[in-house]
This record gives C-alpha cells, structure tokens and sequence, in this order.
C-alpha cells in the first residue's frame, strides 16, 4: 500500500532545489480527495507531480530538512492541477491492452541480483532499516560527469568537443590496467615496492569510489565520497600519478615524436634566463651560456641510458626529438619542456642507479603535472593580461592613464583575441584531460603516499551530517 508523499517540485531559476521530491500536504490531501472516488476504499494512489514555479513563489523554509514547502496562491494552483487531475480520471475508464517485451538481462544485471540475493539471504529475520537522509548518498562514483557542468551556460562547441574520443580515452585507460612488466632491475623493483608498502589505505578507498564534482579553482577539484566533500590539489596528485607511472612502465614506453627536434642548448638557455634575476648583466650571460654547455655535453653522454630507459631520445647533435608517452591521452605541457631538461642536467644523480632512477622519474612526473597553463585564465580577474595597452609617450599620458584604472568599459577591439584564444583552448584541454583522463586513471593506477593526507593535497570541507545538524538548529 503506497501513500501519496512524493510530489516533486522543479523551480526553474533555482539550481540548488531543482527536480528534488518535497511534500506539500495541501495539495497531497486535494489529490487523494480525487482519488477517493476511483479507487477502493482504504487503498492508497502513488503519484508523481512536477510543478514549474518561480522560486519566489516558493518558501522552502517551512522545514528544516526543505522536504515541505508551500506556495504562493496555493489554493489556485491546487485547484487547477486538482481539475486537471480529475478530469484525467474521468477518462480513463476505457479498457486498455499493453503489450509485453521481454527484456533479457545483461550479464552484470545477473551478476548484481545474485549479490543482492546473497545480500538479503543473509539478512534474512532481520528487518531492513531505511538509510537515513541524512547518511544518504545521491551520487554515483561511476559516472565520470561532473557535477558543477550542469548548472554552466553552454558554450559554442569547439574543436575539442567535436572529437568523440571518450570511448578512446577509457578503452585505453583500461586496456593500461596490466601494462607490459617492469624491466628486471632491482633498484626499479625496490621503488615500486616502497609505492605498494606506503600507501593510505583511507585515501585510497576515496580515490577509488569518489565522484569527480568539477574544478574549484585552478588548483584544487572538488570530489564527492559517501556524504563527505573533498577538496584535492590536482597538481599533486598528477605529479605522484606520473611518477608512479613511469616507474610501472620503466623501459617500456610509447613515444611521443616532436615536430621538430629541440636544441637542448637552446632549452637550457630559456630555462636559466627565466630563473636569472639580472638578464642584462654580462658576466651572468657568460655564466649561463657555460651552464647550458655543460648541461648539454652531460645528457649526450647520458643520452643512450634515457633512451632506453625513458624514451627520452636525444641525438648526437644534442636535438632533443621524443619523449615518452606517461599516460594514455596526454600530452605534457610543451612550455615547460625547458624547466624539464634543465631539472635532467642540474637535480639528477647520475652516480647511484636507485637515486638516478628516481630523479629521473620525479622529473617526468612534474614535468607531465597537469599544472596550470602558463597563460592567465581567462575566465577570471586574469582577463585583464588580454586588454590591449596603448605605449605612453609622455608624462601626461601617464597621469591620465593612472586616472582611468578601474575603467571596465572597453571596446572589442581592444582584447587580444588571438592570445586570447590560446588561453581559452589551454585551460579547456587542461580541464577536460583532468575530468576524462587524470581521474579515471587515478581510480585505476594510483596509490596515494601516506603524506598526502596531511601534507593539504586533500582538505575535507563538507559533511552531510553536520550539515543537516546546522539545519537542525536554524
């Protein structure tokens, strides 16, 4: 026997209540006063409403938990969905035939309704108690769209939406679940073992099960396990992936070739002169010109090791031409390929294998980090990078520039649109290789590192319990 109680309420400019079931207990009574009629006596209808109101003619505050509301001119709204209801019934007494189509079920159909028979035999004698809403969980960890994109206004579809290459990513993803075996070398055998012995149980049980919310902010994504909202640091997290990666696939890479080889001089030039904090001087030109000499001379030397081991090919000329492919679908940021050979010249230990191997590794894995792109993002207080300044020629031009800080009504055309451009196609790559690419391989490869759970990489804002208690009290 089923009660009328679930009457759902869709408010269309409110995201938050949107499509969740509530009760109004006036119009549940009109309702069953309808159905008296039809049905037999002391019989209950079940029947699912959506109404569409505006949410100021919504008060959801009748209830702490929101699971009543009342409407604004109620008694109209009741009475013409009452009529509506009514006159429905009024024909629906024709007799009616419904054909049947059966539906075979799936083999993981047949697999869960034999755990759930398993489940119930052993619960058998014992009455099953309703989770409480509060304990509720009203997610799925294994639909990998995010949450957040649904209330975004969509945007022109670009050339990285009209690639149909999800399927591609997570066939791939999963047929990298067993790579190739680790070449047989102690000291790489005896860094994977560390990563398998030092791991947080707790974390990744959230990895594994969680359900990937959208981006915070630059840096951290919003993740949602049981009743419990996390945020975690991308960057980390796809800094210890690649690390981890690269071990596990050790000696046995893809590779990603280059459009045109890259002159390692000219790498470590760029690197030193970004870190250099007098470019003009000339004494630290010298100096660095020396540095990225001797950087260069070491890695050709080193250049059949990374080869064969990393897939970091590099000919006698010092053109750096490949690099190795750490994660399925991805392709490491370009511009921090200097940053990287730089890391290969000056932090590696080149004298204890074990300490090369690892420093080499760690240096992939930052290098392929899904860091936030060099450009501003533009979708913030970083559009301001994009406006096109006119150069001062004078004094007065400059009081009257510092006079118009703060004006925000600028023309089209003073945007740079083909920078503007770069960046936004950046940030959408970075962003949708974080959500179809990082997290999927993630439930699959990753093993956290006990520090992460206190080193900041996960912070844990929200819980549901304590939020329905801070209901309580309102």
């Amino acid at each position: 026997m089923l009660e009328l109680s679930l009457i759902l309420l869709s408010f269309s400019l409110s995201p938050l209540y949107s499509d969740r079931l509530v009760e109004c207990t006036a119009l549940k009574r009109a309702i069953e006063i309808v159905y008296a009629a039809t049905l037999p006596k002391a019989s209950k209808p079940f029947v699912y409403i959506s109404v569409v109101l505006p949410p100021e003619h919504v008060d959801v505050n009748v209830h702490p938990t929101k699971r009543e509301v009342s409407l604004l001119n109620q008694e109209v709204i009741i009475e013409k969905i009452q009529s509506v209801v009514e006159s429905k019934l009024r024909n629906s007494n024709e007799a009616r035939t419904f054909q049947e189509q059966k539906v075979e079920p799936s083999p993981y159909d047949k697999m869960a309704l034999d755990k759930d028979s398993t489940f119930r035999s052993s619960q058998s004698g014992s009455k099953s108690q309703k989770v409480p809403v509060h304990k509720m969980v009203r997610t799925d960890s294994s639909d990998p769209a995010g949450r957040l994109h649904a209330y975004l206004q969509p945007k022109p579809r670009g050339p990285l939406e009209k690639n149909p290459s999800l399927d591609a990513v997570r066939s791939s993803v999963r047929q990298r679940r067993n790579p190739k075996e680790t070449a047989d070398i102690t000291s790489v055998q005896e860094l994977i073992e560390e990563i398998d012995c030092n791991y947080h149980s707790g974390l990744l049980d959230v990895l594994r099960h969680c359900t990937y919310i959208g981006m915070a902010d630059d840096v951290f994504a919003l993740l949602q396990h049981d009743t419990h909202l996390y945020l975690a640091n991308v960057v980390n997290l796809s800094k210890e992936l690649m690390y981890q990666q690269v071990l596990r696939r050790f000696s046995h890479f893809n590779a990603i070739q280059l459009s045109e080889p890259a002159p390692l001089s000219e790498l470590l030039m760029l690197a030193l002169k970004e870190e250099n904090l007098d470019p003009e001087g000339q004494e630290n030109n010298d100096l660095i010109e020396k540095i990225a000499e001797m950087n260069t001379e070491l890695l050709k030397q080193k250049m059949e090791m990374l080869e064969e081991y990393f897939c970091i090919h590099i000919d006698k000329h010092g053109n750096l031409s490949r690099l190795p492919v750490v994660l399925d679908q991805y392709t490491p940021d370009i511009d921090r390929l200097p940053e990287f050979v730089l890391c290969l010249g000056n932090d590696v230990d080149w004298e204890d294998e074990k300490n090369c191997f690892q420093s080499v590794s760690a240096a992939l894995g930052n290098f392929y980090a899904m860091h936030p792109p060099m450009l501003p993002n533009p979708s913030g207080d970083g559009l301001q990078f994009y406006k096109k300044r006119e150069p001062l020629r004078n004094l007065e031009d400059e009081e009257k520039a510092s006079d118009d800080i703060g004006d925000d009504n600028l023309m089209e055309n003073e945007i740079e649109h083909e920078l503007l451009s770069e960046a936004e196609t950046a940030w959408a790559q970075r962003e949708w290789s974080i959500q179809h690419v990082l997290f999927p391989s993630i439930r699959l490869f990753f093993k956290p590192p006990t520090s992460m759970a206190s080193n900041g990489t996960f912070v844990r804002v929200a819980s549901l319990e304590k939020l329905y208690k801070i209901f309580e009290r309102c």
